[in-house]
Parts: C-alpha cells; sequence; structure tokens
C-alpha cells in the first residue's frame, strides 16, 4: 500500500470526524482527499465522495434521530426540492459536460478543473458564512417554527444542484440555510443537515452508476473509515460549542478553498 493510499485512508478518519462535529463539511476534504491524495478524476472523485458523504451521514443523521435532533418538518420541505436537484444534474448535467469548457489564452479549462474550481468558490463563500460574527450570534435555545417554506423550497433547490455538480453533501450550505432561516439551534440544524445530506448525497450517486465504472471494493473501505470517524465525531460534539467549532472550521474552509484555486490555475 503506497504512502498516499494510506494517507487517504486517514484522512477519511478525520472527514468524517469533522462531519460528526458540524453536520457537514466531509465533502470538503473527501474531493480533495479523492482528487488531489489519491489521483481520482474530479467526475470520478465527486461522484465517490456522494457515496462517501451519503452513506456516512445516514450514521450520522440515525444517531441524531435516537437523541431528537431532527427537525421532520424542516427536513422534509428542504430535501425533496435538494434531492431532485442533486439527482438530475448528476444523471443529465455532469455526463453532457465537454472536455474543454472554455480556454484563455494557451490555458485550457478542462470539465475536470471547472468543477474544482466552481467546488472551490462554493466552499468559499461557505467559509464566510461560517466566520462572520451573524453566522455565530444565533441563540441555540431559540427555534422558531415560523419560516416562509417556499423560501426553503427554493433554497433547498438550488444547494441540490449546487451538491450534484461539485460532488458534496451540502452540509456547508445548509447549516446556514437551517440556522439563518429555518432558525434551527445549531445541534439541531445539525443532525437535521446530516439526515438531508444522507438521502440528497446517495440519490445523486444513483445518477451517476449508469456512466462510471465504480471500484466498490475501495469505495466501502473508504467510507468504512470515514463511517468510525463520523461516529467519533458525534460523541465529541456533545462537549464542544457549536458555535465556536463552526467559525473555526470556517477558517479551515477558506484556507481549503484558496488552495484549490491556487492548484487548479498554478
Amino acid at each position: 500500500m503506497e504512502i498516499n493510499e494510506i494517507l487517504g485512508y486517514v484522512a477519511s478518519v478525520v472527514a468524517g470526524f469533522i462531519m460528526g462535529l458540524i453536520g457537514g463539511g466531509g465533502s470538503i476534504l473527501t474531493v480533495p482527499i479523492l482528487v488531489y491524495l489519491l489521483g481520482f478524476n474530479p467526475i470520478v472523485g465527486t461522484a465517490y465522495s456522494l457515496f462517501v458523504v451519503g452513506a456516512t451521514s445516514t450514521i450520522g443523521a440515525a444517531q441524531s434521530l435516537r437523541r431528537g435532533l431532527v427537525d421532520y418538518k424542516a427536513a422534509i420541505i428542504f430535501a425533496i426540492p435538494s434531492i431532485i436537484g442533486v439527482y438530475l444534474t448528476r444523471r443529465y448535467l455532469v455526463p453532457i459536460l465537454p472536455d474543454v469548457m472554455f480556454s484563455i489564452s494557451d490555458f485550457k479549462v478542462t470539465s475536470g478543473i471547472f468543477i474544482m474550481l466552481v467546488f472551490a468558490v462554493v466552499i468559499l463563500f461557505a467559509s464566510i458564512s461560517m466566520i462572520t460574527k451573524k453566522a455565530n450570534s444565533i441563540d441555540d435555545d431559540e427555534p422558531d417554527s415560523n419560516y416562509n417554506n417556499v423560501l426553503v423550497i427554493i433554497f433547498g433547490l438550488v444547494t441540490g444542484i449546487i451538491s450534484g455538480f461539485v460532488g458534496a453533501g451540502g452540509g456547508f450550505l445548509n447549516i446556514p440555510v437551517l440556522v439563518f432561516f429555518v432558525r434551527l439551534p445549531m445541534k439541531t440544524a445539525i443532525g437535521t443537515s446530516l439526515f438531508i445530506i444522507a438521502i440528497k448525497s446517495l440519490m445523486g450517486f444513483l445518477g451517476d452508476i449508469k456512466h462510471i465504472d465504480i471500484d466498490w471494493t475501495f469505495l466501502l473501505k473508504f467510507t468504512s473509515l470515514s463511517i468510525v470517524g463520523i461516529l467519533i465525531g458525534l460523541y465529541f460534539s456533545r462537549f464542544i460549542d457549536g458555535k465556536k467549532l463552526k467559525k473555526a472550521f470556517g477558517y479551515f474552509t477558506l484556507i481549503m478553498g484558496s488552495y484549490i484555486i491556487w492548484k487548479e490555475l498554478l
């Protein structure tokens, strides 16, 4: 087993651990691990990421359900349009992307580079939402059931399309929506996000099966280690302030997004 493969498996545990702590963010690590560390094509890497994140968050969602940390109404309203968006994107949009999207002088932007750049831009915006003071000023003890259902549906569809395109579960998008617009307490937002991610990501992966050859042996090993990570993360989440953790992960996400842009362009 090569050193990159060993590091990749170790990193899968870390990705699961982060997902357990903050209800998302697994794909922020999983996609770069699969693409940069393990050498998968970005389209294959984003497909594998959807399976890994989906399966891992299923375990996390089950734990959150037992602890009463899932808002079913918000999950259903948000998840249905999100599932439609991610499935249609993976099934019909991603397969028709041209090998070369466009050229700038002598630099050709391939579909792989384009996907990674979009992924980087999305997580940069996510990092800003996690770092800002407003994101950390919401009272965890004051849920609000009077939210705009239509707005939540629209956000669900948009995050589903983005998730399908970049191979992300979308926790880094779900959490701001669930906290800002649905006004769920942070712990409940995390549990609800895991529930949404589980369904959405696995449905997105189903859209890939017909046009990608899946290495199930590798994928199941990688996923199993990520599941170990999320179980550890969920345990420690009971003792860690979600707001402080969210802000710290926001800075990490900012660094990761900047690195991906540098890596792809330079």
